[in-house]
């Protein structure tokens, strides 16, 4: 990570992951399941501090689109 915003934005982003994830196993909904995975992950993978936020943007709307 390079800059500080990028860390936050990353914590931010892996703290709401967890809520996802937790919810997501309690409930048995496969959906928030994975994008709590993937919240939690893609992180470490993305270094640009738009795209990090474009894509968390995208994973965070995604259980309100996707309801299997």
């Amino acid at each position: 990570m390079e800059s500080t915003s990028q860390l936050v934005w990353g914590i931010i982003f892996g703290a709401i992951g967890v809520g996802f994830f937790v919810y997501g196993k309690r409930q048995k909904a496969i959906v928030p399941l994975v994008t709590g995975i993937a919240l939690l992950v893609f992180p470490y993978f993305v270094s640009n501090l738009y795209a990090l936020l474009l894509v968390g943007a995208g994973l965070l709307a995604l259980p309100w689109f996707v309801r299997i």
